[in-house]
């Protein structure tokens, strides 16, 4: 799996996850086998940009490399400089969010309302490649409600921006997290574009995995809520692509000092 100039060590990332995929977090998923791991996201209001959440943010300190922070937004301008900001402060991938479902973040018409507009996902993708020289990847979802599913032209309309990878979840932004993925939509976007695509949603064991991974094409799969409270996932998926073999569930000792190595790193990161 490559994005831009940087060559993933496996076909697994960790998905962007609002309070959980803190830099702590970002880091731990890495050390159990995540080929990339995508920041909580930064929203494109710069008047934000000094609270210190948003800092937190954007701390990349000791991070692995390739370091990805997602930006959220529905201003083309904003959503330029907003990328711009970040790479300064050491992002080496912008990606754009516009797959949250979330009420609060689709009511100010970003994350997956913005599907509902083609021509301003359009300009928000071309102000943002234009502005960064960094890799600048996607995350959608197959559409704003069963019945106007247009991953397809989104995903064309990013090949044509420049877009460098496009992650999609298997539902629509009326469906949240409701019933099961479906991975139709992503195997066919995949078989009409040239861009990696990562496929995401309701991928849960090292046989989910690699089920998706065959059935869709697709170049990735992206885990999210499955790595909270199992980090290490990512060995077993890992492991598994790799040889066919389950690994064996992490013992109690070593459970133990996962957790303790995990709470030294949160009050490191954020005081006692």
């Amino acid at each position: 799996m490559q994005i831009g100039p940087y060559k993933l060590r496996n076909q697994l990332v960790l998905a962007p996850m609002a309070g959980v995929t803190d830099r702590p977090f970002r880091q731990l998923c890495k050390k159990f086998g995540a080929g990339l791991a995508v920041s909580e996201m930064v929203s494109c209001n710069s008047a934000l940009w000094g609270s210190q959440q948003t800092l937190r943010r954007m701390d990349h300190v000791g991070e692995v490399e390739p370091r990805t922070v997602q930006i959220a937004g529905a201003d083309p301008v904003l959503m330029a400089q907003a990328a711009s900001f970040n790479v300064e402060r050491g992002a080496q991938i912008i990606d754009i969010n516009m797959g949250c479902p979330a009420r609060k973040v689709c009511n100010v018409m970003a994350g997956s309302a913005l599907l509902q507009n083609e021509g301003l996902v359009r300009q928000i993708l071309d102000a943002v490649v234009a502005a960064v020289e960094v890799p600048v990847t996607l995350k959608i979802r197959t559409g704003w409600d069963p019945e106007h599913r247009n991953a397809h032209r989104i995903a064309r309309i990013a090949e044509q921006a420049g877009i460098q990878a496009l992650a999609i979840h298997g539902r629509t932004r009326a469906c949240a997290y409701k019933g099961g993925a479906e991975y139709e939509t992503i195997r066919t976007v995949k078989q009409a574009i040239s861009l990696p695509v990562i496929a995401n949603g309701d991928i849960t064991s090292p046989e989910i995995a690699r089920q998706v991974l065959e059935f869709t094409g697709a170049d990735a799969v992206m885990i999210g809520r499955a790595a909270q409270g199992r980090p290490w996932i990512f060995r077993e998926i890992e492991h598994y692509l790799a040889t066919g073999e389950l690994l064996p569930e992490p013992g109690v000792e070593e459970t133990r000092t996962i957790m303790i190595e995990h709470l030294n790193n949160l009050y490191a990161f954020y005081g006692e």
